[in-house]
């Protein structure tokens, strides 16, 4: 399991959804990836692109200036049941 840390601060929508899911593609069940954002849209279309992708998120940290996202990569077929649901 690896834990990935992606500073997407400064970004606008809808650059830290795309980056985060380009991010997703290179990781194995799982592993982590921390993402770190200042762009207050984040806050939905990231939980948003994990709905979507069935991986699980969670918001570690969010202030008026920044935002954490804590997202574990899921088993394909874990997912895949999840989103038929």
């Amino acid at each position: 399991m690896t834990h990935t840390r992606l500073d997407l601060t400064g970004l606008k929508c809808p650059l830290p959804a795309l980056k985060t899911r380009k991010a997703l593609k290179t990781l194995s069940p799982g592993d982590l990836l921390e993402v770190h954002c200042t762009d207050p849209l984040s806050a939905i279309d990231i939980p948003a692109l994990i709905q979507e992708t069935g991986d699980k998120v969670e918001i570690t940290e969010r202030t008026q200036a920044h935002i954490v996202f804590l997202i574990e990569k899921a088993n394909p077929a874990k997912a895949a049941a999840t989103l038929r649901e």
